[in-house]
């Protein structure tokens, strides 16, 4: 990054609200696969439940469907709602398993078709990873000691010749299973956060390199301007021997070099083509294909400072962040993409989609997203301001901008 830049490379703005985009990918990926799984399963149990002997006033299927009820939703808010949502509804699925596992024993009367166990205990790890995408991992943990203990009691008490040496090998195996499923989730998730981690780290190390390189190439200028104008101006003066205009006029533009130069930004800010750089890597964050357009007005020179950046490039992220959970319609992809326009003193950047729309006089004011993190991040910036423009049906256009005070 050329020009000015920042001097040291502090925190950025929104660091915590920008750092979820694998954690948020790996959520949507574990739900789809949970969700389309438990329901395989619910398919391949239905025949062998069918015939087994039930008490007379329930009905198999209507407990086995009710245990995996939740799951096809899990699989659908994991493909196409907020990321907030995943984790609820993990839970509720997690929790009607758990539920659907102590009912068993008044269900069946005893499982005597085929000598396999009950499909709860089967069931285990759906379960156990459900439970793991829904709650922090001790929580998790807990849950899925609980559920194989209740499996394994269950299936105990409606297996035929079941016993207390049994059980007790049941727990144990079904306590294995389950560690090692949620193992499996807790180390993906860990992993995405670390991801997540380094990710703002690395654009941390890219502010201080940039400002390194923005420090070496004042110095250089400064450099040159203290042999070009001054040094050559005092080698004048000591070779006249008296006053000329020439030299008068060379000290002149000397003493205005070194004005400018004194007067100069300190290096805390960014110039135009830093600052385009710093929102193409916001937006490659979020959305890595995502088309970013820049035009500039003729001798435009921006000088923005690296407050102004980081919390225009957490603004920008969180827009096409919510462009990319919200405006996707069943039938197609929304088209979207990303305009910077820079002038001279001020910055406007406009992300537009033509999804589906939403009214923005209904949205909740608890919805931190557009309110807190666009709007309201925006409006407490100084020179700052943002609008939102959409419709159901009608795409959406979200304004950002940016003007010094002078």
């Amino acid at each position: 990054m050329s020009g000015v830049a920042v001097a040291s490379a502090p925190a950025l703005v929104g660091d915590t609200e920008l750092a979820r985009a694998a954690n948020d990918q790996i959520l949507r990926r574990l739900g789809i696969v949970i969700g389309i799984g438990a329901m395989l399963v619910m398919a391949l149990e239905l025949p062998a439940v069918l015939v087994q002997p039930v008490n007379p006033t329930m009905w198999p299927e209507l407990h086995l469907m009710a245990a995996y009820a939740l799951f096809a939703p899990l699989a659908i808010v994991s493909a196409r709602g907020p990321v907030a949502a995943i984790g609820r509804v993990a839970a509720a699925a997690a929790l009607c398993y758990f539920a659907a596992t102590l009912v068993t024993p008044l269900v069946y009367s005893v499982i005597d078709i085929g000598s396999f166990a009950s499909w709860p205990y089967r069931g285990l790890a759906l379960g156990v990873l459900a439970a793991g995408l829904a709650w922090p991992r001790g929580i998790a943990a807990g849950f899925a000691v609980a559920l194989a203990v209740a499996t394994s009691v269950s299936n105990t008490l409606v297996v035929p010749d079941g016993s207390g040496w049994a059980a007790v090998g049941d727990i144990t195996r079904a306590l294995g299973v389950a560690a090692l499923f949620l193992w499996c989730v807790v180390y993906a998730r860990s992993s995405a956060e670390r991801v997540d981690r380094e990710a703002v780290q690395q654009r941390s190390r890219a502010a201080t390199v940039a400002a390194t390189a923005a420090r070496e190439r004042e110095s250089a200028r400064f450099a040159a301007l203290i042999h070009d104008g001054v040094l050559s101006t005092l080698l004048e003066a000591s070779r006249a021997e008296r006053s000329s205009p020439v030299l008068r006029d060379q000290a002149a533009r000397t003493l205005d070099q070194l004005e400018h130069s004194r007067s100069a930004p300190e290096l805390d800010h960014f110039d135009a083509v830093a600052t385009v750089e710093f929102l193409r890597d916001a937006v490659r964050e979020v959305g890595p294909d995502l088309p970013v357009q820049v035009s500039s007005h003729s001798g435009a020179d921006l000088c923005l400072p690296i407050e102004a950046a980081q919390v225009l490039g957490a603004a920008l992220a969180e827009a096409v962040r919510n462009s990319l959970r919200h405006a996707d319609l069943p039938t197609r992809r929304a088209a979207r993409g990303v305009s910077v326009t820079v002038a001279t003193g001020g910055i406007r950047v406009v992300l537009s989609d033509d999804g589906a729309g939403f009214d923005p006089a209904r949205v909740p004011a608890d919805r931190m997203g557009i309110a807190g993190s666009i709007l309201g991040r925006m409006r407490a910036l100084a020179g700052g301001a943002a609008f939102v423009e959409s419709a159901p049906g009608a795409g959406t256009v979200v304004t950002l901008v940016w003007a010094s005070d002078g």
